[in-house]
């Protein structure tokens, strides 16, 4: 989930509009210095680490894990006899030749699939991810948007990227009360029942069927 969760939500500008219209209300306004100060007010935000931090994410981390967890186990085992069989490649002397044509072909063979495998592997788990990042994230964006109107923020920067700030006071940082408000906004259920990891190409059990009876046989008694 690390790639991802700092891409797609990206939160550079999050203006608050009631702070600038109370400073423009005939006979409302504040001293020119307060004015200014409230209208400077910034704050960071890691917009990642507060997603993958909230109770939410991390229960999702917990079960993108429980259920990839057999394919993960599978690429390690054919990175496993990948290694095995160059191993015995590079260091058996006593091969044949006709052994060691049938030994890189079967490697070849091998990594091409483990390949293949890997491939449909980050693409599912990035699928998955994207998922539960933009449905933790829209949901997120809305307490980020209260807390910068209910503290007089005029501007929340998102620090997960590189380069978009290059120094920042902590005492503006507001990842720890984002996470706090997300948690308290949208708590976790702690019944929610375990996704069933399935093997790749694994199918799902088919009932019994049932022998068709013999003529002149019985039925069972029950």
């Amino acid at each position: 989930m690390k790639q991802h969760m700092s891409t797609l939500l990206v939160l550079t500008l999050l203006a608050v509009p009631t702070t600038l219209a109370q400073a423009q209300q005939p006979g409302g306004q504040a001293p020119a210095g307060q004015t200014r100060e409230r209208a400077a007010r910034v704050a960071i935000l890691n917009v990642r680490q507060a997603i993958i931090s909230s109770a939410e994410g991390k229960q999702a981390s917990a079960e993108l894990q429980s259920q990839f967890a057999a394919r993960q186990t599978e690429l390690e085992n054919l990175r496993k006899q990948l290694q095995d069989l160059q191993s015995r490649l590079q260091n058996d002397r006593v091969l044949s030749d006709q052994e060691r044509v049938r030994l890189s072909r079967e490697f070849g063979q091998l990594q091409r699939l483990f390949q293949r495998r890997q491939e449909d592997f980050q693409e599912d788990l990035n699928q998955a991810e994207n998922e539960v990042v933009e449905r933790i994230g829209s949901k997120m964006m809305e307490v980020i948007d209260r807390y910068a109107r209910e503290n007089n923020l005029a501007v929340v920067l998102d620090v997960s990227g590189q380069g978009a700030v290059v120094y920042a006071d902590p005492s503006v940082d507001i990842t720890q009360d984002i996470i706090r408000l997300y948690d308290q906004s949208h708590p976790v259920s702690t019944t929610r029942p375990a996704q069933q990891p399935q093997t790749p190409g694994q199918t799902r059990p088919q009932p019994p069927q049932q022998q068709p009876q013999q003529p002149g046989q019985r039925p069972p008694q029950r």
